[in-house]
């Protein structure tokens, strides 16, 4: 999944569908369009492109006076610097949360949402210089990125309105004369660390509810796009965030040391991370000295079923969104297509007739529909796993390989057919643009395949048979599943897996209880007869 430390259009050079997204070697025409689809459209607010970070309400340098480079992903190009934290660093930022926090939490709900609306309406009036900010430094193309400046935005909306409406409850005692009722209170300073492929998202889906609840955060910047959490920072600057309630972290090579201050600080109660199950594991022990309050969102292995009596236009598209959407750099991609036999060859075709379709490119060129992916890890995993399913007899239907040509941190887009369970596309998650095509025969072996894995984070089938997307949706060890459609993610649903993909759940009405305690109360001696009854 995505590590915690860490073009032009296609010009086909011969009819085959391997040479589909090869681009063309004419230097002259190369030189041209990879001008047109890497320039950088300005921002119309410049003061949102920040080179500091944001800590107690102030903009600041690392300690040290250190520095780390951002790059383009589509370029390889140096777009920026952001302060090397520390240790140090990430100390004053915990004070600074701890200071803010007893004033923040005493703060009605009432008033927390009024921040938070407004964040959100500034977000909504900056969304297309958030959204240049997500293309510029995570590649993906300016369309996509638009669609996650509003997915974030509505984090902020949702958690607005959630704030005023924390309720406990009252409890009948078993002890005459007892009251019993429970509240709700804030579970202290959090701390949030996020990964590169939602820059915008997955902060805006932890600091909603931590605020809304009343936590004041130190949230870690990705390493690899810390340029759109700093926009976020400078718009909670002007939506009023008192100061020290909203701070972030800035590190790259240091995001091990800062990670490690964060999950060991007595003073942080509450830690919730997306990234890699390995990450994961390793923060969770770091944790446990203190006895921290944990969500985790971590790797997945999606398995996208189509059976026999799916829709299979419906079916196409969905696998489509769900498996190259952001490149297939999202936890929730399909990662293993599971084609019923009776419809396997059809679906193969018209899927890889919509992936001819695509236009791979830098995020601002014109109909661009998929960018790079991060960095040269993600293109040497993505080539391992072709090349496996390849030596072990699957094959390719289209791309397969690399774009040198269009950047470093090109891949084609590729469909493979022919996998089987043991090739490591099948094993491990690609997050990559690579679609595997299994065939199945019955509906008890898909599951078992479906299930045969340690993670268990989203899965998606399409049938039309009403007893059977319950059956199969019931059997799915997934913590999320979508059933006739490859999207599931929306700010009024829980999101989170099961098994090693995490626990926990963001969004919905269920993602502010994990910045919250509940307390008891239990009042003796109030069973007496009404002041002056005879």
């Amino acid at each position: 999944m995505r590590s915690f430390l860490s073009a032009t259009r296609a010009i086909p050079r011969q009819a085959s569908c391997r040479g589909r997204f090869q681009a063309s070697s004419l230097p002259a025409l190369l030189q041209r369009t990879y001008a047109m689809t890497h320039s950088v459209p300005a921002l119309s607010d410049k003061s949102l492109l920040k080179s500091q970070a944001y800590v107690n309400g102030e903009w600041i340098d690392a300690k040290s006076g250190k520095t780390f480079q951002v790059t383009d992903p589509a370029t390889g190009k140096v777009i920026g610097t952001m302060p090397e934290m520390d240790r140090a660093d990430t100390e004053a930022a915990i004070a600074a949360a701890a200071a803010a926090l007893p004033a923040f939490r005493k703060t009605t709900g009432r008033e927390r949402a009024r921040m938070l609306r407004k964040w959100y309406q500034l977000m909504v009036d900056n969304a297309d210089d958030l959204a240049k900010l997500i293309t510029w430094e995570n590649g993906k193309p300016l369309a996509d990125a638009k669609g996650e400046v509003t997915y974030a935005a509505n984090f902020f909306e949702w958690f607005s309105e959630e704030a005023p409406r924390v309720y406990g409850s009252t409890i009948p005692a078993s002890v005459a004369g007892n009251r019993v009722y429970t509240i709700k209170e804030p579970v202290g300073v959090c701390g949030l660390i996020t990964p590169w492929n939602f820059p915008a998202a997955m902060i805006t889906r932890k600091i909603g509810p931590a605020l809304a609840a009343g936590c004041t955060v130190v949230a870690k910047s990705p390493g690899e796009t810390p340029l759109t959490a700093a926009a976020l920072a400078e718009l909670a600057h002007r939506a009023g965030i008192p100061k020290g309630v909203v701070n972030f972290v800035t590190a790259l090579s240091n995001t091990p040391e800062v990670g490690e201050t964060i999950t060991s600080s007595k003073t942080v109660k509450k830690i919730s991370f997306t990234g890699s199950t390995g990450v994961g594991k390793l923060l969770m022990k770091q944790s446990s000295d203190t006895l921290k309050k944990l969500s985790f969102e971590l790797g997945g292995n999606a398995p996208f079923i189509v059976f026999n009596d799916a829709d299979l236009e419906t079916a196409v598209t969905g696998a489509i969104a769900s498996k190259f959407r952001s490149s297939g750099q999202t936890c929730v991609c399909a990662n293993r297509l599971y084609i019923q036999s009776g419809i396997y060859d059809e679906f193969a075709k018209k899927f890889v007739e919509k992936v001819k379709g695509f236009k791979v490119g830098g995020g601002y060129g014109d109909g661009v529909t998929h960018g790079p992916v991060i960095h040269d890890r993600a293109v040497s995993k993505v080539q391992s796993h072709v090349d496996d399913a390849v030596k072990h007899g699957g094959k390719v239907l289209i791309g397969g390989q690399k774009l040198p040509d269009v950047g470093s941190n090109f891949f084609q887009p590729t469909v493979i057919g022919g996998m089987t369970n043991e090739m490591q596309l099948a094993q491990e998650e690609t997050f990559g643009p690579v679609a595997g095509l299994f065939k199945f025969d019955t509906e008890a072996d898909v599951v078992k395949l479906a299930n045969a894995t340690d993670v268990g984070l989203a899965g998606y089938f399409f049938s039309k048979d009403i007893e059977r997307c319950y059956r199969v949706a019931e059997a799915l060890e997934v913590g999320m599943v979508g059933v006739n459609t490859g999207l599931i993610s929306d700010p009024a649903s829980p999101f989170g897996g099961v098994k090693e993909s995490g626990f926990g759940r963001e969004g919905s009405m269920l993602g502010i209880e994990e910045y919250m305690t509940t307390k008891m109360v239990t009042l003796g001696g109030m069973g007496q007869p009404l002041q002056g009854s005879s």
